[in-house]
């Protein structure tokens, strides 16, 4: 593959993952941000005798700022980011994982997107919505679901690695399920020695809680879903054009 294609590929990638961005920005608007305004009305009711003697602060950015123009801004610019990153991913993965297309290729790269870069860390430190979470501790909650999240995308391409150099000896189908094997215990040994944190409160609804973490999953699984399937046919487009129509042929004299 030359210069020009992962050029291309990763000016697709983007363009796939803008595309993206704006189907999970719906999903975002019409899935989490109702859990959002839950979350805050409990909080503000929580802290109501605060602010009803004054003691509330002035809010620098509007809740419908955030709701709107800040929420389209984060969705779409991080849709275009992994859609860059994972486009270069693509580049290295076609041709190294088995002989599939483009499409498969671009599935395959997204599913392992969403698992590594959300799936595993959500599993361990999942979203919170407002009111829940001590503000002494998210320093260090921020930085353990990143260092996770490092682990997670050292874990795969380990994974994929190790599936590569078994696949002559155990078969495509049994390296995979030895490679996957061997995340799941790596993965499941960082989650045992990493901390753990609980801070929901006893009075947060259990049915919020688990509404607004799933709908982030939803947000998530949205942008690597679409991503996948328009990055597949703008690829295969570009390395695998369809071949021109053959002329009739012409009726013997």
């Amino acid at each position: 593959m030359n210069i020009l294609s992962v050029r291309a590929l990763l000016v697709r990638g983007m363009l796939a993952g803008l595309a993206a961005g704006v189907a999970a920005l719906l999903v975002a608007h019409f899935l989490g941000e109702p859990r959002v305004d839950a979350a805050i009305a409990l909080e503000e009711h929580a802290a109501g005798a605060h602010h009803d003697h004054g003691g509330g602060e002035e809010e620098l950015v509007s809740r419908t700022m955030q709701a709107t123009g800040g929420l389209a801004t984060g969705v779409l610019v991080f849709g275009v980011a992994v859609g860059g990153v994972a486009a270069i991913a693509f580049c290295v993965a076609l041709g190294r994982i088995g002989r599939h297309g483009p499409r498969a290729t671009a599935a395959f790269v997204a599913l392992g997107g969403l698992i590594a870069l959300h799936v595993v860390p959500f599993l361990k430190y999942p979203a919170n919505p407002p009111a829940v979470g001590d503000g002494d501790t998210i320093g260090r909650r921020t930085a353990l679901f990143f260092l996770l999240v490092l682990l997670s995308v050292l874990l795969a391409v380990g994974a994929v690695i190790l599936g590569r150099r078994l696949a002559p000896r155990l078969g495509n189908g049994d390296a995979a399920v030895t490679a996957g094997a061997a995340f799941l215990l790596a993965v499941t040994l960082a989650y045992v020695f990493l901390p753990s944190y609980n801070e929901v409160g006893p009075d947060f609804p259990g049915q919020l809680l688990w509404q607004f973490r799933l709908a982030t999953l939803a947000v998530q699984a949205t942008l690597w879903a679409v991503f996948g399937l328009v990055f597949g046919v703008l690829a295969e487009r570009l390395l695998a054009p369809a071949a021109p129509p053959r002329p009739a042929a012409t009726a013997a004299a």
